[in-house]
């Protein structure tokens, strides 16, 4: 059966790609939503509300602005239909309603859908693990074109959630970010962030681990956005029609 694909956010670069990749799938696109005012794809029907568009798709994807997370779960939740999350720089709250949403639909949720970021981290996770904190210092540099208006990335938030993970603590509590002026030596076991934007650069993440006598470094780079619309489709596919959870791209790809 054909699986019918909703977008939230249509209207922009991610959401344009993400039509032509569903189409290229073999799925069925049944429409989009955006902001008021803007002009959506010539093959897209329009929708008043992202329940509406559920209710004619199997699947919705997201992407979209933080800001309608939390309103948007809170509908998604009571239309049975799965709900792919591909917005970044979401709050606590917001995760929370999303994590709730999950108790009564099947949802997808990953800060990066391209399979060589997920891979890289679970190597993050592992290296984490093997590299002690009171050793090697953990640092996350990231850099994306200038109109990104979330900082660090969603990704680079995921490797440094995946290297708390590997060192058994909360990222949170040890998180360092955007060191400006005095700040004191760095402290061990800190798990450092710098972001970085201009221009049109897709995505870049390094990933270092710096001990007193060596360095080791992951890094992945993104050339086109089509390395995260593929993924974002495949995963949709897989989780359309699935039970009611919480799912990230560690399912699709068989990992756990």
């Amino acid at each position: 059966m054909t699986v019918k694909i909703g977008i939230a956010g249509i209207a922009g670069r991610m959401g344009r790609l993400l039509a032509e990749e569903a189409a290229a799938a073999g799925a069925s696109l049944s429409g989009g939503i955006d902001a008021p005012g803007t002009t959506l794809p010539n093959d897209a029907g329009a929708f008043a509300d992202i329940a509406a568009l559920a209710a004619a798709s199997d699947v919705i994807l997201e992407f979209t602005h933080a800001s309608a997370i939390a309103s948007h779960a809170a509908a998604m939740a009571g239309t049975g239909k799965a709900w792919l999350i591909g917005t970044t720089g979401l709050s606590a709250a917001d995760e929370a309603a999303v994590a709730e949403a999950a108790k009564h639909i099947a949802v997808m949720y990953a800060p990066n859908y391209s399979p060589g970021v997920v891979l890289a981290m679970a190597l993050a996770e592992r290296m984490a693990a093997a590299l002690p904190a009171a050793l090697y210092d953990a640092e996350i540099v990231e850099m994306h074109h200038r109109q990104k208006v979330d900082a660090p990335s969603g990704s680079a938030v995921g490797l440094g959630r995946a290297v708390a993970r590997g060192r058994g603590v909360k990222l949170e509590e040890v998180t360092e970010s955007g060191r400006d002026g005095h700040t004191g030596a760095r402290k061990t076991g800190a798990i450092g962030f710098a972001a970085l934007r201009g221009g049109q650069i897709v995505g870049e993440h390094t990933l270092s681990f710096t001990s007193a006598t060596e360095q080791i470094s992951l890094t992945h780079r993104a050339f086109d956005r089509r390395a995260f619309a593929n993924g974002a489709i495949r995963a949709a596919l897989w989780v359309a029609g699935r039970k009611p959870g919480l799912y990230d791209m560690t399912d699709v790809l068989d990992m756990r």
